[in-house]
């Protein structure tokens, strides 16, 4: 007899009960039974992964006993306290998923590839985004519209008050009370050594390369940095390739220390040693939230409702109105640079207080 419903059965490698203490199917007490499958699609990007964790709150609490599937291109940033499989999508993953079937599929993404497998992997509820019938995205059903309509009218989308966990976790028909964001550090080795005696401050320089407009510009970095030095803290330059050389110019010309760049792993780790984070909007920004840092959080282009800092931090926003939600990628106004260092000292030395 094969237990093939339970838990900790595998079917190509002998199971954990089996391997430690010798059980087989027939007399094993550790026999336990998934209640319900569950598919969560959210494939990137980073940030958004960090953010979507917010629902495993209530699907842990509406379904204690289910089986948890996360398809993403960043299985890193899924929590495997909380999810049994995480894939990574590609062709195998695909594959695997198209031949199994689901109790509840949940799909946060828009893209055609995204919502094309949401449709045809079988599940007896689906929840998010599907393509309609000209293969674009649609709501699932009415908890998804209100999500649905801020992505595709900006007046909406400048209207809109609700954060992004406040929309996920409605896209489920739950109820949202400040579900927080579920992020793990890998299990790596942590090589960077930081002085014992002083507060850490990340500056998280770059934005990527898709909204240039959330630059804050190198002089603000620069003069930031060596204010924050000549207080007693001790500024490190964040950053990924793209920053490398904005940083190493910022590190040349003021007390900021850099260390470089490093894989996603070692990352989280990097930010994780810091007390507070001064960033755009970026995945380390949700890097920082995840892992309860103070935040200083300079933004333009999005609506600032969408963001939920947790009590966290600020957010610092240009002065002229009619440069906020924008969502250019490109803007002779240069407006985030007129934020002052002068505010952002201002909040930095107000969130330590």
């Amino acid at each position: 007899m094969l237990n093939r419903d339970c838990k900790y059965f595998r079917g190509d490698l002998p199971c954990k009960p089996h391997k430690l203490k010798g059980y087989h199917c027939d007399d094993c007490p550790e026999y336990e039974v998934f209640e319900s499958r569950i598919l969560i699609i959210k494939l990137g990007a980073a940030g958004d992964v960090i953010r979507s964790t917010v629902i495993l709150h209530e699907l842990r609490n509406k379904f204690p006993d289910a089986e948890i599937t996360w398809l993403t291109e960043y299985p890193i940033l899924v929590p495997k306290k909380f999810v049994e499989n995480i894939l990574k999508w590609n062709d195998k993953t695909t594959v695997w998923l198209l031949a199994n079937e689901f109790d509840l599929l949940i799909n946060l993404d828009k893209d055609p590839h995204a919502l094309a497998l949401a449709k045809q992997v079988k599940a007896a509820e689906k929840k998010g985004y599907l393509p309609d019938k000209f293969g674009k995205c649609a709501p699932a059903d009415e908890n998804a519209i209100h999500k649905f309509t801020t992505g595709i009218w900006d007046d909406k989308c400048i209207e809109n008050r609700k954060s992004y966990p406040q929309e996920a976790i409605e896209i489920l028909g739950y109820k949202y009370n400040f579900q927080k964001y579920i992020l793990e550090l890998p299990k790596i080795k942590d090589d960077f050594s930081f002085p014992a005696d002083k507060k850490i401050i990340g500056l998280n320089t770059g934005c990527g390369t898709r909204w240039l407009t959330r630059l804050w510009g190198e002089k603000n970095w620069i003069e930031l940095s060596k204010r924050l030095s000549d207080l007693g803290f001790f500024p490190i330059l964040l950053g990924g390739p793209t920053e490398d050389k904005l940083n190493e110019n910022i590190a040349s010309a003021c007390p900021a220390n850099y260390y470089g760049y490093f894989s996603l792993d070692k990352f989280l780790h990097l930010v994780n040693h810091c007390d507070l984070v001064v960033t755009s909007v970026t995945m380390a920004m949700h890097i920082a939230i995840g892992f309860e840092k103070k935040i200083v959080l300079l933004n333009n282009i999005f609506n600032k409702y969408e963001f939920e800092l947790y009590g966290l931090g600020e957010i610092l926003e240009p002065d002229d109105r009619d440069c906020l939600v924008c969502y250019k990628n490109s803007c002779e106004r240069e407006c985030m640079s007129t934020i002052s260092v002068d505010r952002v000292l201002d909040s930095i030395l107000k969130l330590f207080k």
